[in-house]
């Protein structure tokens, strides 16, 4: 952790062995980039392991001594796997780091292994760290095949005397799994509800960074090409963005809503990365330097919103024992400390002022609209495009936590389980309040935090002047909120002073007249706030409606429900619908399968057979 802190403020690389007398342990390279992860990596699994103290309270009087253990112990081997990820360059321990923090999560994710639900889930997401893993290894052994080290290393002289393209595409699947790159996400949105909070929390705050980690390493061996690679990255991340974003809102799982907004994060942090790349390709500073250095600052600024929004989505669970935010209605009243911080978390990932998520986004936005100046039309294209995704980005996510806030803490409860809600314990408020401290400091005091993560960009861009010239007007940025917030304060102070004079009565919601009123019905649902945006959007998100309809002949009706779900299009199109047809092809050859050993001693003679004919004829 020191050695992180110090490579991070210096700006140099920092190289040391774990044992020199030993040659066949890795050799620990530190640098500014390993230093940014190593101090999220390290903020974010303190926070969680803080909050799982007291989430984990009910399960310790249902589950085994050994079962917790075994928990204890994965979030422990990822913690120091992902730290591991960070840190090497060699290819077998790269590898083998990042194949322990896929058994370390996806054990994470079996925490309730009893249900049939999350063994699929956990399994789907092994299976899709896997392709990821293949891809990795199959583009460093391809590097090896030609001469080249076996790791990171060897990627300097492979870029530098071959087509960049081809393997980067390939590097960027791999790791973009990881991320959670639009097409690349469909396990995320399983295997976050399906974990307990704190491990989603970590896993959208921190894990999935280890894609983007990756990539960014990738990005430091590239000297060529840089207009086509940022290009495809600016292109697929504002796809993950948008697309993010708006399956998020049709969403009523808070913690599968929560989900879709990591990809639409993920998406931001690409836009910034990809328009960096292209400023550096263009010879563009103000470009290259803003938007990169906004980027990179959203990876931390995400990992703090999301972790604080989980933690308050466990909270919710804990007291209400549902994700569906259908059924939850009025948790301010019950739940004021949770409702407040989850309300801070909102307005950091919606990117308004003066918060953290406001601070990355501005610099992104800086960059951008720095671009439009250089009159080259094809960039001119490019940055109006990336603006203008950015702001539909940014509109629909204020749109979707003005729905999931209004419909989970507002108005009445709309259900028993709602209305028996109680506060959690002070244990998992305390790593809450961590968490949004920083989001406040972040966004108060920017020209602190900006100039450590320049520090990171420096390895991207060659000038980054350009950053000490928007200090003066982040400094302002700051201000501003700093003074938003005392003006805030200072009035809900007169109005509580004022309020103590007020004799306040409680009664039930004016009916005009109507004595039936039922908080469930006579209140907006998440599935009618959403309407009309679902059904502008429908080729783009997927949604079915289960609703028996009233035959011309039923005089008296019976009981019905409404219910709408909604579905992923690519996950359809991708993997569910190839994996019909890869059942439905092995189910031609069911008859293969008698139960009798003597038939499957036959196959294997036959097996044997078919093997000595080719062999034989090919002697000859």
């Amino acid at each position: 952790m020191s050695w992180a802190v110090r490579s991070l403020l210096e700006g140099n690389t920092k190289i040391f062995s774990m044992l020199t007398d030993v040659s066949y342990l890795p050799t620990l390279t530190i640098d500014s980039l390993s230093a940014y992860f190593v101090l999220l990596i390290s903020f974010g699994m303190l926070t969680g392991i803080l909050y799982a103290g007291g989430y984990l309270k009910p399960f310790r009087k249902t589950m085994s001594r050994l079962e917790l253990g075994i928990h204890h112990l994965a979030f422990i081997w990822l913690h120091i796997s992902m730290l591991m990820v960070t840190v090497l360059r060699d290819g077998t321990f790269f590898l083998l780091a990042w194949e322990m923090m896929s058994v370390s999560s996806f054990i994470l994710i079996l925490f309730e292994a009893s249900k049939k639900e999350t063994r699929l889930i956990a399994l789907n997401y092994l299976i899709q760290m896997h392709v990821g893993f293949i891809l990795i290894m199959g583009a460093m052994m391809y590097v090896q095949s030609l001469g080249y080290a076996f790791g990171f290393d060897g990627l300097a002289g492979y870029f530098s005397k071959n087509s960049v393209l081809p393997l980067f595409l390939v590097l960027f699947a791999g790791f973009g799994i990881k991320a959670g790159f639009v097409p690349l996400h469909t396990w995320l949105p399983h295997a976050h509800p399906a974990a307990p909070s704190h491990v989603s929390g970590v896993m959208s705050g921190v894990m999935i960074k280890m894609g983007i980690y990756g990539l960014l390493r990738v990005l430091t061996y590239i000297h060529a090409e840089l207009y086509v690679v940022g290009l495809i990255i600016l292109g697929v991340s504002t796809l993950s963005g948008l697309l993010g974003v708006m399956n998020a809102i049709t969403q009523h799982d808070i913690k599968k809503l929560l989900a879709y907004h990591s990809i639409e994060n993920i998406g931001i942090i690409g836009m910034g990365i990809g328009a960096g790349l292209l400023g550096v390709a263009l010879n563009a500073p103000a470009l290259a330097a803003l938007a990169f250095t906004g980027g990179l600052l959203h990876i931390f600024n995400h990992s703090l919103f999301k972790s604080l929004l989980f933690y308050g989505a466990g909270s919710v669970y804990q007291a209400t024992h549902t994700r569906n935010v259908e059924q939850l209605g009025g948790l301010m009243k019950s739940m004021p400390k949770t409702g407040m911080l989850f309300l801070l978390g909102s307005l950091s990932i919606c990117g308004l002022p003066p918060f953290n998520g406001f601070i990355s986004e501005f610099l992104i936005y800086m960059g951008l609209f720095k671009g439009l100046g250089l009159d080259i039309w094809y960039l001119d294209l490019s940055m109006l495009a990336s603006i203008l995704g950015l702001t539909l980005i940014g509109g629909l996510a204020v749109f979707c936590f003005t729905k999931v806030f209004s419909i989970t803490f507002l108005g009445s409860p709309r259900s028993s389980k709602a209305s028996q809600a109680a506060e959690v314990s002070d244990d998992m408020i305390f790593s809450k309040i961590l968490v949004g401290v920083l989001i406040v400091a972040i966004g108060l005091f920017p020209n602190l935090f900006v100039k450590w993560v320049a520090e990171v960009t420096a390895l991207y861009v060659p000038d980054i002047s350009p950053i000490e010239n928007a200090l003066p007007t982040l400094m302002k940025v700051g201000m501003a909120g700093g003074l938003f917030i005392v003006v805030s304060l200072v009035l809900l102070w007169v109005r509580s002073r004022q309020q103590k004079q007020v004799v306040v009565e409680y009664g039930p919601t004016w009916g005009c007249g109507y004595s039936g009123a039922n908080a469930a019905v006579h209140q907006y649902t998440a599935t009618s706030y959403a309407n009309n945006f679902t059904e502008l959007v429908g080729p783009l998100v997927g949604t079915t409606t289960h609703y028996e309809k009233i035959a011309e002949e039923e005089i008296f009706p019976k009981a019905r429900h409404f219910e709408t779900h909604s579905y992923d299009v690519f996950e359809k199109t991708l993997i569910d619908k190839p994996a019909e047809l890869l059942l439905k092809s092995t189910d031609r050859h069911e008859s293969f399968q008698t139960g009798k050993l003597t038939h499957y001693l036959i196959y294997v003679f036959v097996f044997l057979a078919l093997v000595f004919l080719l062999t034989y004829f090919q002697i000859l």
